[in-house]
């Protein structure tokens, strides 16, 4: 029951005082009114207690049914102590890791329940899970060697208890394993080795042998991965072969093309090696052409090509060392003593420790040598400058003691023939001024004696050439002597009209002869001339036929003279004449046809049909023609 009221009257005895137990007066709170306490009236509500009840009735409900669908709570594997640990507990943990499927997993649920001593009654189910799992790792290890993990396939099958009846298969899979595996890395191998030979074919060849591999990694990843890196290397490749074509074309332009291209192959790809080698190259060629330019004694041009030679080509040292010899050249083409001894020392600033040491001993040696010539023929043409005989034959004696070896001799000896071809001149002027003075008086006799002059200088001597032209001229006109009234009777037997005479007369003059070449213009114009007359004589011939087999005036007659008359060439002078008559027989033969086309359509047709195409009334008889044979049907 609920508490009475106070009554209406009733105060509350006691005395405020303060904190401080001070008398001093405190504020009495107890005569401020309060204001009512209504949620006090709700706990003598009878509806509140009805709400109250049927709350308690549901929420009792609904924990009773929630107790009763909890499950139970999973065991907390990997914190138990496993020594103290029961079956059942065991069997429950070992289900739970081998349902995660993995090897690991697996391997460990076959350890839990594996350890159960043989008299344990839960052995046999322990044997039948250890076969069924030892199975499971099986099929996972085969799929991990599938899928590239050979290592760890191997691991999980040589985990398994030798106890399983599935183990006797564990040592003859992981052998099938390495086998595959051994078999796909030499493919492999022998392809990566293919591709740094630049044999893309042979590389192709290896990559679909994977494709026989019993193994779904190399038939896929590694075959993908092996076709990625030919197509990778064959467009590296068909790059460095721009680059040695363009390189093999010369010029430094095409080898600072070629050298960018071989530069721009990245360094893990399998051309990056061949590549390299070919900068080397392309870099010696640029040497080279250096060198080319230096031997054409352009040395700005041999400089700008050292320079742009790249520091990739590693050939930094024979640069310098040729931009040394290049300016040592240089001096030597100056062509002095002064010069040479210059180009010497420059040369030999070379250490013996360099690329070009050697290259640059050579120039030394060549150069003092040449020190030499340059003083004994510089002796030698003093001793020459009176110009006798006696003299230059003591210059040639003199630069004839250097040596053929030596690298001036090409000038010496063009000095020497030069000194020879002076003393020659000397000796066979005389000889040949005096076959001009014979040969002045102009008659055969003489021109023949001036040959025979000139004939004494033989071959080889300095004024051979000369004395043999002089010989071919006055042999020459001694010919025309001979040979002129030949061609003078002939021209008179042509005049006269007997051009056959003509050219038996002209041919008797040879082949050789000086006026051969006048003759044989004559006779082909005689020649020509004959033949006009034989075919103007054939002509008439013909035409004269052609109007006797015209005179009888049948078809037949009028047709073969036509055929006749035809046969006068176009370019003959009786052509025209000999159009006149066809035409004038081809009349005929159209009134014969249209004759007897009131009696005989068909053979006036054949009649009419004779007619030849460059008669001039061809048009006429065809239209005849198809107007008798649209009459008779055809």
């Amino acid at each position: 029951m609920p508490p009475p009221p106070p009554k209406p009257n009733q105060q509350p005895s006691h005395r405020s005082v303060n904190r401080s137990g001070s008398d001093e007066p405190v504020l009495d709170t107890s005569k401020t009114p309060r204001p009512p306490r209504r949620w006090l009236g709700w706990l003598y509500s009878w509806k509140f207690w009805l709400l109250a009840t049927g709350f308690g009735c549901v929420g009792t409900g609904a924990l009773a049914l929630a107790l009763l669908l909890q499950l139970p709570g999973l065991p907390n594997c990997p914190a138990i102590f496993w020594p103290l640990a029961s079956a059942s507990l065991r069997f429950e943990c070992a289900r739970l890791a081998a349902s995660k499927q993995t090897s690991n997993d697996l391997l460990e649920a076959i350890a839990l329940i594996d350890s159960l001593p043989p008299d344990h009654p839960l052995r046999d189910e322990a044997d039948r899970l250890v076969e069924l799992w030892s199975l499971e790792v099986l099929k996972l290890a085969e799929a991990d060697f599938n899928a590239g993990k050979l290592n760890e396939a191997i691991a999980a099958a040589r985990r398994l208890s030798p106890k399983v009846s599935g183990y006797k298969l564990v040592e003859e899979r992981v052998q099938r394993w390495q086998t595959i595996w051994s078999k796909a890395e030499t493919i492999y191998r022998k392809a990566e080795e293919s591709l740094r030979d630049l044999d893309w074919r042979q590389a192709f060849s290896y990559a679909v042998r994977l494709l026989d591999i019993d193994n779904n990694f190399w038939q896929t990843t590694k075959y993908n991965e092996l076709t990625g890196k030919i197509n990778g290397s064959r467009d590296d490749g068909n790059t460095l072969g721009k680059a040695q074509r363009l390189a093999d074309q010369g010029g430094l332009t095409n080898l600072l093309e070629a050298i960018k291209l071989a530069q721009s192959i990245n360094p893990n790809s399998y051309v990056h090696q061949a590549a390299q080698k070919a900068i080397g190259e392309f870099g010696q060629k640029m040497l080279d052409l250096a060198q080319v330019m230096l031997d054409r004694r352009d040395l700005q041009g041999a400089l700008n090509v050292l320079n742009k030679i790249p520091d990739i080509a590693n050939l930094n040292e024979h640069v310098k060392d040729l931009t040394v010899l290049a300016n040592a050249q240089s001096q030597v083409w100056l062509n002095t003593v002064p010069d040479l001894e210059e180009a010497i020392a420059q040369a030999q600033r070379i250490r013996p420790d360099r690329p070009l040491y050697r290259r640059a001993q050579q120039l030394i040696v060549r150069w003092q040598l040449e020190i030499e010539a340059i003083a004994q023929l510089e002796k030698a043409r003093i001793i020459s400058q009176p110009g006798t005989i006696s003299d230059l034959s003591a210059a040639i004696a003199e630069a004839s003691t250097i040596s053929r070896s030596n690298p001036r001799w090409n000038e010496v000896q063009k000095q020497i023939q030069s000194w020879t071809a002076q003393i020659q001149t000397i000796e066979d002027r005389p000889i040949l001024d005096q076959a001009e003075q014979i040969a002045a008086q102009g008659d055969p006799t003489s021109l023949q004696a001036a040959v025979a002059q000139a004939n004494q200088i033989t071959q080889g001597r300095a004024l051979y050439k000369e004395a043999q032209g002089k010989a071919r001229t006055w042999t020459g006109q001694i010919q025309q002597i001979q040979d002129q009234p030949y061609l003078d009777r002939a021209r008179e037997f042509a005049s006269a009209g007997d051009l056959t005479a003509a050219i038996r007369t002209a041919e008797q003059i040879g082949a050789g002869r000086s006026l051969y070449a006048d003759a044989q213009v004559d006779v082909k114009q005689w020649r020509s001339q004959l033949r006009n007359q034989e075919l103007q004589a054939q002509a008439q011939q013909n035409l004269q036929t052609a109007r006797q087999l015209a005179n009888s005036g049948s078809p037949d007659g009028l047709a073969n003279a036509i055929r006749t008359a035809d046969q006068v060439p176009a370019d003959s002078a009786l052509r025209s004449e000999a159009d006149h008559a066809i035409t004038e027989w081809s009349t005929q033969l159209l009134q014969v046809a249209r004759s007897q086309a009131v009696y005989d359509l068909p053979g006036a047709i054949a009649i009419a049909q004779k007619i030849p195409s460059r008669s001039g009334i061809y048009a006429e008889a065809q239209q005849e023609i198809q107007a008798w044979k649209r009459a008779i049907g055809q």
